[in-house]
């Protein structure tokens, strides 16, 4: 067995020393055009230094099983200062060693578990195990890896059993068969894990050029030609799809719940609802759902570089089975703006806005906001006396759009400042003359409304357009590139900062958010990530502006109708027990260095807890507000036209019938209705 090791660590180390001066270029081009481009460049020091050699070591081990502590020091004294003068010097060996390391310890833990698999695991040995809310110091002695494996595959079992049934008295009963079955699945899969890591060069190398790109700030990121095509596949409505919606189950399994019948995975007529996707091939590699990353997963699923994919799938209890489809390009539903009718004592509009997506490739103007004024134009047919949009998790998009869609409803004037990397100010005016809509409008937004969500949701604040309502969004007031290293360079590419945005009152919604005029709670709103929660954001500043502007309504009227509304919102039970969820929440997610004993009984009771809460959350639902929702007659006649837009139009309109936000964004309407006519 030592023979084989050092045999693999002898060809990996040869294949990586190969690639060393290539890592360099790379390395040295991403800072090239980091230097150039980047709205705020940092220089390569003793900081950035620190920070991608923690940053590495915790991505590569986060819960600190793999690297022994003699390891980690010796990496540390020899790199963790040393980084940026050897990429200077155009010496990455460091990745060579550091991988060489990894791939060590990786071998190591392999041949551990392969004991511990053809070895009897005593359950009855009394020990703790903590729960770290943080990353904490490597401390594995290469004595105790075998003893922190036992441990770690022991709870593993527990917690796998744990989950099997709601009656401890049976699973006691049954303990014995059901931990050898747990105990085979369990090593598996960490032995699948490790086999995936150990050949997967390729990740090692991208991740540390990701990372290099964040210390500059946590939207710059290093993209391969895969991960570009996927993260531009999610900015548009259309996209090559296989045309399934899939989740994780309880057991982290990927579960195929819809499947679109215009789509190419429905005309195979082998793949069903509940099925388990348990691999994905692109026919170069193949990827193991059960012990690959999520994001690889993803990025696999939805590259449109990956136009033939190979499921490996898994329907009830029977065999597996493969199935080959070719993606073809579909309109993403829950990527595209839809709009209703709602009345209550008044009709109002509603428009849900997913993401401000655009044609990048095309030379027309499809976008978010054109299919917006679609659906204003619509609605304003059926003479509606309010317009809300909905911009809830929202999470950006093109900025372009953005700016279209402030000038829908803008009349004329400045609507943004915006700073580049020379720290040149230019002013972005509104690009169209009068507006689409007159009456009152009501934006709500939430935690992870961001980025172009955000630039929309300051200019309508500013200008008194409309009232926003919900929880504060997340704090991102910058944008970003995709730029490749060179020119003509198809392989590789940086995501970066290249500006940064300002309100035309000179303020910056960066890192704090944008503050609604009447905050209303929403579930998970204090664990939703903030942008000031990322190490390297950019700060928030401010301009002097001397931008003058015509609000479109007095402040006293938009102070007036936050005063009503937050009145109810305070009285309002629903809000109210959201509260007191979050509260749960926050007890669960915020307590650290929980320890519990390594016994079945108390795995049970902690599981029990945490499954306690999830089932609250799940089960957590509005109260029958009964809205009277409704398509707009244009629409109606659209869906006589395409009735395979019926089943998902259906569940977008039950599921506005009991929004509480809408139905507070309603009020507000009606009391400017009232103000109006008062004043």
């Amino acid at each position: 067995m030592k023979k084989i090791t050092l045999a693999l660590l002898f060809c990996s180390f040869s294949l990586s020393a190969q690639n060393s001066g290539a890592n360099c270029e790379i390395l040295l081009k991403i800072n090239r055009l980091l230097q150039n481009e980047h709205y705020s460049p940092k220089p390569v020091n003793d900081s950035l230094s620190a920070y991608v050699f923690d940053e590495l070591l915790n991505d590569l081990d986060p819960a600190r099983n793999i690297f022994l502590k003699s390891q980690a020091d010796s990496l540390s004294s020899k790199y963790r200062l040393q980084l940026d003068d050897l990429i200077l010097k155009d010496d990455c060996s460091f990745l060579d060693d550091i991988k060489s390391e990894y791939k060590k310890s990786l071998l190591r833990n392999k041949v551990i578990l392969e004991k511990l698999n053809a070895q009897t695991i005593d359950f009855k040995i009394k020990d703790t195990i903590r729960f770290k809310e943080k990353s904490f110091n490597f401390y594995l002695q290469a004595n105790e890896a075998e003893k922190a494996w036992n441990k770690k595959i022991r709870f593993e079992i527990f917690n796998d059993i744990a989950g099997k049934s709601k009656n401890l008295d049976s699973l006691k009963l049954n303990f014995n068969l059901m931990s050898q079955e747990s105990k085979k699945d369990v090593i598996e899969n960490e032995l699948c894990k490790i086999n995936s890591s150990l050949s997967n060069d390729k990740f090692f190398e991208d991740n540390f050029y990701n990372i290099f790109c964040i210390y500059f700030d946590p939207h710059t990121n290093y993209f391969n030609n895969d991960t570009k095509s996927s993260f531009v596949s999610t900015l548009s409505k259309e996209k090559l799809s296989l045309g399934l919606e899939v989740s994780l189950n309880e057991k982290n399994e990927i579960n195929i719940i819809e499947i679109d019948p215009n789509g190419p995975a429905f005309k195979t007529g082998k793949i069903k609802k509940g099925d388990l996707i348990l691999a994905i091939s692109n026919q170069k590699e193949t990827l193991e759902v059960s012990c690959s990353s999520l994001e690889a997963i993803s990025t696999m699923m939805s590259s449109e570089l990956n136009t033939i994919l190979t499921l490996t799938l898994k329907r009830n209890s029977g065999k597996s089975f493969k199935v080959t489809i070719e993606k073809q390009v579909l309109k993403d539903e829950e990527n595209t703006v839809y709009s209703f009718i709602v009345e209550k004592d008044v009709k109002v509009g509603y428009i849900k806005i997913p993401s401000f997506y655009s044609d990048f490739d095309g030379e027309n103007s499809k976008g978010c906001a054109q299919d917006v004024a679609k659906e204003t134009i619509k609605l304003m047919q059926d003479d509606i006396k309010g317009l809300i949009l909905d911009l809830t998790d929202n999470g950006g998009g093109s900025m372009e759009e953005a700016v279209k869609l402030a000038g829908l409803f803008i009349d004329r004037g400045p609507i943004s400042i915006v700073a580049d990397n020379k720290k040149q100010l230019s002013i972005i005016n509104d690009p169209y003359k009068g507006v689409i809509y007159k009456g009152p409008i009501v934006i709500i937004i939430n935690g992870n409304s961001a980025s172009a969500s955000e630039f929309f949701a300051d200019i309508m604040q500013d200008y008194n357009r409309s009232v926003l309502i919900g929880s504060t969004s997340l704090g991102k007031a910058t944008m970003q590139a995709i730029l490749p290293l060179e020119k003509n360079d198809d392989q590789h590419f940086v995501k970066l900062t290249v500006s940064k945005f300002y309100r035309i009152t000179g303020k910056s919604h960066q890192a704090i958010g944008v503050i609604p005029d009447v905050q209303i709670p929403t579930v998970y709103q204090d664990v939703f990530q903030k942008e000031s929660d990322f190490p390297t954001a950019l700060k928030n500043d401010t301009l002097k502006s001397r931008i003058r502007f015509n609000p479109y309504v007095s402040n006293e009227l938009i102070e007036s109708l936050a005063q009503k509304s937050k009145k109810r919102v305070a009285q309002d039970p629903y809000f109210n027990s959201i509260i007191a969820l979050n509260k749960n929440i926050d007890a669960v997610i915020n307590k650290s260095k929980l320890e519990i004993p390594m016994t079945l009984d108390a795995v049970f009771e902690n599981q029990t807890n945490i499954m306690a809460l999830s089932e609250e959350i799940n089960n957590f639902s509005a109260n029958d507000l009964n809205l009277n929702v409704s398509n707009s007659e244009y629409n109606k006649s659209l869906l006589i036209l395409y009735p395979a837009l019926l089943g998902y139009n259906k569940i977008q309109l039950d599921n506005l019938k009991s929004n509480h936000y809408l139905n507070e964004a309603i009020s507000i309407i009606n009391d400017y209705k009232a103000l109006r006519r008062n004043n």
